[in-house]
């Protein structure tokens, strides 16, 4: 059996039992209101949160990937992500950290000006040539997601003939570029509402046991509060947090190493429950 695991700031990680990774939207515009981070205080009672709650990781964002989300510049971004990264190196040294970044030269900073453990590049690469080869010289773990577009237009670019076969054949492709370049250490994001439609998400949920069989890389689950589930349910990204445990477990069940969560308490608990009814790894 192939034992999942991530390098994490040297500290070799096991994904023998999944983890959670809390979310930190140093955005003013993210889809779920309650994620947003508004002054310094929200600012580390949302970090002191997710450490009190059992996240394993914070992924920390400054540019909102939300359907029809306004463009921010590089610098915007960075303005965004800096005090965060400041206070999270600077009172929470011992937390990995996770930013959410499609750009290489953020990436950069990140790592080298805030030791940052990983990058979670939304876009795979396809909307900066340059990040594939910045991780590799940074040597980080980087999370693989597959998207069409940007933010603005991926919603209009849902036509697949299977849409699982197509997100499998992106990630053989960009794992053998990857490879090529020297980086070790890749996380698998199918990218469930990033250019999918709703039918299309479930029906990637389902083929989750199929990506676990096929890829050695660990795979990250993104679907807390999502549309998938409101719209599905009737109700807003508030109203969702039953629903997001109901897909978590599921997701759990069949090959998630790492969910990317708003409820973390929530999502740990659904990990540990989960764990008693699998058998051992």
């Amino acid at each position: 059996m192939n034992r999942k695991t991530i390098n994490l700031k040297g500290t070799l990680c096991s994904l023998d039992e999944p983890i959670v990774m809390g979310i930190l939207n140093a955005t003013p515009d993210s889809f779920y209101a309650g994620s947003r981070q508004q002054s310094e205080a929200d600012v580390v009672k949302r970090i002191e949160t997710i450490i009190s709650e059992g996240g394993a990781l914070i992924d920390v964002g400054g540019y909102s990937s939300r359907p029809d989300a306004a463009d921010v510049s590089e610098a915007d971004e960075w303005a965004r992500l800096e005090p965060v990264l400041s206070r999270l190196q600077r009172d929470y040294p011992q937390v990995p950290v996770s930013v959410d970044t499609f750009r290489s030269a953020i990436a950069r900073r990140a790592v080298e000006e805030y030791g940052v453990a990983m990058i979670n590049d939304i876009s795979g690469g396809s909307l900066d040539e340059g990040m594939y080869a910045t991780i590799a010289t940074l040597g980080v773990p980087y999370v693989l997601m597959h998207m069409r577009g940007t933010p603005r237009t991926m919603q209009q670019q849902t036509d697949y003939d299977d849409v699982v076969e197509a997100v499998m054949m992106y990630f053989a492709s960009e794992l053998r570029t990857l490879r090529r370049l020297g980086v070790i250490d890749v996380i698998l994001d199918p990218g469930f509402g990033f250019a999918k439609t709703l039918d299309q998400n479930y029906t990637l949920m389902r083929a989750l046991s199929e990506f676990e069989a096929r890829f050695e890389e660990p795979l990250l689950v993104g679907i807390s509060r999502k549309s998938m589930i409101y719209r599905l349910l009737g109700g807003t990204p508030d109203d969702s947090l039953n629903g997001t445990t109901v897909l978590h477990t599921y997701a759990l069940m069949h090959g998630a190493n790492i969910l990317r969560v708003h409820d973390v308490r929530a999502a740990v608990e659904a990990v540990r429950l989960t764990r008693r009814l699998l058998p051992p790894k």
